[in-house]
């Protein structure tokens, strides 16, 4: 059975419309999914990158293309009022999350908040309330966000080291695919680790 590994970040708007095809894409080849967060902050510190809105020109095509997404794949989408979005705190309780088996959960659940809800999540007292809303143990997880600050950092250096330098981040083996367009790349490669020919 193929595997692959999907690297994301809460603040990532193309990170939140890949997470809602992925699991449809793992049904369709068959293959095994692995949720990995990551700080995107650090990855693009560590290998020189810039996030678009960092670029007038690209930050204002990318609204347009968010939208152009949006619209494609049939998913709600609302561009959040304070953006970026102060994700650290999430992705902290995210590692939490996944020693508890909530990992899908959980991160469905803060994507839709941000990217959908337009809800803030940098805060304990703005996080909690989004997971128990979702049936999470809200104030579990945050409370033990602070003690995942390094599991997440190994985390994101493993995927820099891998090669990662944006996200969402694909890897199947050590082969990247980067970006929430590389999609059907990334099938193709699932589908031929199965030695099944893609339609």
């Amino acid at each position: 059975m193929p595997a692959f590994e999907l690297f994301y970040d809460f603040t990532s708007p193309y990170s939140y419309l890949a997470s809602t095809r992925v699991e449809a894409l793992a049904q369709r080849t068959g293959a095994t999914l692995r949720w990995r967060p990551f700080f995107l902050g650090g990855v693009l510190k560590a290998t020189g990158n810039r996030a678009p809105i960092e670029v007038p020109a690209k930050g204002k095509h990318m609204l347009q293309d968010l939208a152009r997404w949006a619209r494609r794949l049939g998913v709600p989408f609302r561009f959040p009022a304070v953006f970026p979005v102060p994700s650290l705190l999430a992705l902290r309780a995210a590692m939490a999350a996944d020693k508890e088996g909530l990992l899908v959960p959980f991160t469905h659940a803060v994507f839709r908040a941000v990217w959908v809800e337009d809800q803030a999540i940098g805060k304990p007292e703005e996080l909690a309330p989004v997971l128990t809303a979702a049936g999470l143990p809200g104030p579990r997880l945050v409370e033990a966000a602070p003690g995942e600050k390094e599991a997440l950092a190994r985390q994101t250096q493993e995927a820099i080291d891998r090669g990662a330098f944006g996200a969402p981040a694909f890897f199947v083996g050590q082969e990247l695919f980067l970006g929430n367009d590389r999609m059907d790349f990334l099938e193709e490669a699932l589908l031929a680790a199965r030695a099944v020919r893609p339609a």
